[in-house]
């Protein structure tokens, strides 16, 4: 298909070229992850010359929309989620939600075991004490962002296996058993994803991973969750709001 371009002379052909690449973008003709077509075909596409198509292509790429791959050709990006979880204590499924954007959940595994020395220390228990084993593949609209391992005492709540937690939320669980999280300490971490992680969230081995280890506490102080949560580096970014 070859497409005319406007015959203004006031709006140079790299930005013409530009905004039809942006406007198809947008609309989704060519989606996050997938190669936009070679500067060769766009030259066909345009009527213009290579130099032409690469100042469009260069302005998109600066503005964090494209990105060039080596021996692959240039794709556009992944918008990234802003992750407010750092500044408040809130669900996982309220935050995406208030971003427009699809929460969805797959639980891949659930159950009671002896809690780990590391596990016993977090959550003040007496070693080997029971406690329930959460892991959780985490989506927003469709695609996998986060993997969360987490552990709550299984005194605290103790039917606590009852709960489908592809479908209700865990703090909004606590919080019915009157031992909702109301304070949070978490500590950050970059680690490189394994094979397994890389696996199920969808990403090359050994890219980055925002990797959070968080506590939480309910309002008597006592801690109630300990969750290590891996989130994709490349479509994720914290947000942290610091008052002097």
């Amino acid at each position: 298909m070859h497409l005319k371009l406007m015959t203004s002379k006031r709006i140079p052909k790299h930005q013409q070229i530009e905004a039809d690449l942006l406007q198809k973008i947008k609309s989704g003709v060519y989606p996050p992850e997938t190669l936009i077509p070679r500067e060769v075909d766009l030259m066909q596409t345009y009527h213009v010359s290579r130099p032409t198509v690469r100042q469009a292509i260069q302005a998109l790429v600066d503005q964090g929309l494209l990105e060039r791959r080596r021996r692959r050709g240039t794709m556009v990006k992944q918008n990234k989620i802003a992750q407010q979880f750092t500044q408040v204590v809130e669900g996982y499924n309220a935050e995406m939600s208030q971003k427009g954007l699809l929460p969805t959940t797959k639980v891949l595994l659930f159950q009671e075991e002896p809690a780990t020395s590391e596990v016993a220390a977090k959550l003040e228990l007496a070693a080997a004490a029971p406690v329930f084993k959460l892991v959780r593949l985490r989506y927003a609209n469709y695609q996998p962002v986060v993997l969360i391992t987490s552990y709550l005492p299984a005194a605290v709540v103790p039917n606590l296996l009852e709960a489908d937690f592809s479908q209700v939320s865990l703090y909004d669980t606590l919080d019915q058993h009157h031992v909702g999280v109301e304070r949070v300490r978490r500590r950050l971490e970059v680690l490189k994803s394994d094979e397994t992680t890389s696996d199920l969230l969808n990403i090359a081995i050994g890219e980055p991973l925002f990797y959070f280890h968080t506590l939480g506490f309910t309002a008597a102080n006592v801690p109630v969750e300990y969750s290590i949560a891996k989130y994709r580096g490349d479509v994720n970014y914290f947000v942290m709001d610091i008052k002097r």
